[in-house]
């Protein structure tokens, strides 16, 4: 049997762990730079605050409905998903985490167990030892028990936020009662295609036949009509390293002066070689790209990105900066107000197995350079060590005007008692 575990609202539910009285209160969360909303409470969403509305557009309804805004503290968020993932695991030593609030676990061995009490612990666990309320679904595949998992947090009250789809009686059931455009895995497009072809929920699709499925979904479609059936065919992902890395960001404001700007992408490349060594990978290819406020319709707009191929695979920083510097030179416009920049290291390849060049090689030196940056940087906090080009005496900081501290991961903004 797969379980499909989900926290509920779980940026919100982070919130609410060190703050009680938001409890039953609107709460939601809000994107890089407070741009716009990317979670919200089961009591901002009754408000009818859709995913994705941008922050200014709904200030006054914030304000007249009491919801409680954050800008997203993603050094909490990450922390408190280790710790559900860790508590998870005392239950199996088999789970892929799926996303920062999602992970599948395999329960191999449990055919004489209730299920159901063995779901109830594990919400009672995380909820103890988090805070974080979960929902849980059990099936004997991936897709279903994300259709498990579904009705688990639709009803709460009635399955204690655990379903376990166990025999084909209740699977039939299930599929019945979801829709089509909310089956995992059912794209936009497909669940469009389906509905003119009068499928409007699981259980339908499943009665497709395999030849047509296969021909208009491919094979990945045909896989979860499986799935969706109960025969076992979606296992759990290896984990891959990643084929390409990116650091993009949009500004607090708007640049119009070059430095600016290269101070800006000199940093994302700088991050980009350190997810780069993390990896343990090289580059052998550096994308820049910039363009102006799409917004402003009352400024003149422009946007480009070039490609640039490097003469022998690296990570290093000092490389990095030095390509990102040469592509900015190319695309940059004086007479813009730029407000988005980027860089994607792509061509990635091991870097044990790096192919040498014959006139052109990194420099010996750079490695060890690079490991006692990034050794300091572990140590005493990202940025402290920062190359020339970052300019060592400003500090870039996005837009987090309702940034909550992190309680669970910096000891200086660690939770008060008074007692």
């Amino acid at each position: 049997m797969f379980a499909l575990v989900d926290c509920n609202n779980f940026y919100a539910s982070c919130e609410r762990v060190f703050n009680p009285a938001l409890n039953g209160k609107p709460v939601v969360v809000l994107s890089n730079n407070d741009g716009c909303v990317i979670a919200r409470s089961n009591e901002a969403k009754a408000f009818g605050i859709p995913m994705g509305a941008p922050a200014f557009e709904y200030k006054k309804i914030f304000e007249e409905k009491n919801i409680t805004v954050f800008s997203s503290n993603y050094a909490l968020y990450g922390d408190m998903s280790s710790r559900v993932m860790n508590l998870l695991s005392e239950f199996t030593p088999e789970i892929e985490i799926y996303s920062i609030d999602e992970a599948f676990l395999k329960f191999y061995g449990f055919e004489y167990y209730n299920l159901q009490e063995i779901g109830i612990q594990m919400r009672n666990r995380v909820t103890k030892g988090t805070g974080i309320p979960i929902s849980i679904g059990f099936a004997p595949t991936k897709a279903l028990a994300k259709v498990a998992n579904k009705i688990a947090k639709k009803y709460p009250e009635k399955t204690s936020s655990v379903y376990v789809i166990d025999t084909d009686e209740k699977r039939i059931k299930a599929l019945k009662w979801l829709p089509i455009e909310d089956v995992w895995g059912i794209g936009r497009k497909h669940a469009k295609r389906l509905k003119a072809l009068k499928i409007n929920n699981a259980y339908q699709f499943t009665q497709l036949s395999d030849d047509w499925v296969r021909k208009n979904m491919s094979v990945v479609g045909l896989r979860l009509k499986h799935d969706l059936e109960g025969k076992p065919t979606l296992d759990f992902e290896k984990v891959a390293n990643k084929k390409m890395i990116a650091t993009t960001r949009s500004f607090e404001g708007m640049l119009t002066n070059f430095q600016d700007v290269k101070e800006r992408v000199s940093t994302y490349a700088v991050s980009c070689s350190e997810k780069l060594r993390r990896q343990k990978s090289h580059c052998n290819m550096v994308m820049v790209f910039l363009h102006t406020n799409g917004f402003r319709k009352d400024l003149p707009q422009y946007g480009r990105n070039i490609v640039i191929k490097t003469d022998y695979p690296t990570n290093s920083s000092f490389d990095l900066i030095k390509y990102v510097n040469i592509g900015l030179k190319a695309i940059f416009m004086e007479g813009y107000h730029y407000k988005k920049a980027g860089v994607i290291v792509m061509g990635l390849t091991p870097d044990n197995q790096k192919q040498f060049a014959l006139f052109n090689s990194e420099n010996p030196k750079h490695q060890p350079i690079m490991h006692i940056v990034d050794r300091l940087n572990t140590s005493y906090g990202n940025n402290k060590v920062k190359f020339g080009s970052q300019s060592l005496g400003r500090q870039w900081k996005m837009k987090q005007e309702r940034l909550s501290p992190r309680y669970s991961t910096c000891l200086n903004e660690i939770i008060e008692i008074k007692a």
